[in-house]
């Protein structure tokens, strides 16, 4: 498979995680079957069209790390924040049940 290949459909994981709910690097390599490609995902994402929700993507505790990719000072945060999530000290709360697996939700 292809970067761009690889890349697109991780675009299209992440389109489909819905708003108010945040997924991981780890679990879209996984449902991708590539799950030693978290970190592909995240480039993936570092140059995703800007109608891919990519700010829904955090660590798999939870933290917003990689929002250094995000434009302005907290705009991942924001984004989050605007669909109602919680973030403290770059931490999702209740990030258990936010959590959104593609395994369950699109199988």
């Amino acid at each position: 498979m292809t970067n761009s290949n690889f890349f697109q459909k991780v675009y299209d994981v992440v389109s489909q995680i819905p708003e108010g709910n945040v997924t991981t690097y780890g679990t879209i390599a996984k449902y991708l079957s590539s799950p030693q490609s978290s970190r592909m995902v995240g480039w993936a994402l570092n140059k995703c069209p800007e109608d891919v929700p990519a700010h829904r993507v955090v660590n798999r505790i939870g933290m917003l790390s990689g929002k250094i990719h995000f434009s302005g000072i907290n705009l991942m945060q924001q984004l989050l924040e605007n669909e109602g999530i919680i973030v403290e000290n770059n931490q999702i709360i209740d990030f258990e049940n936010l959590f959104w697996d593609p395994q369950k939700e699109l199988n």
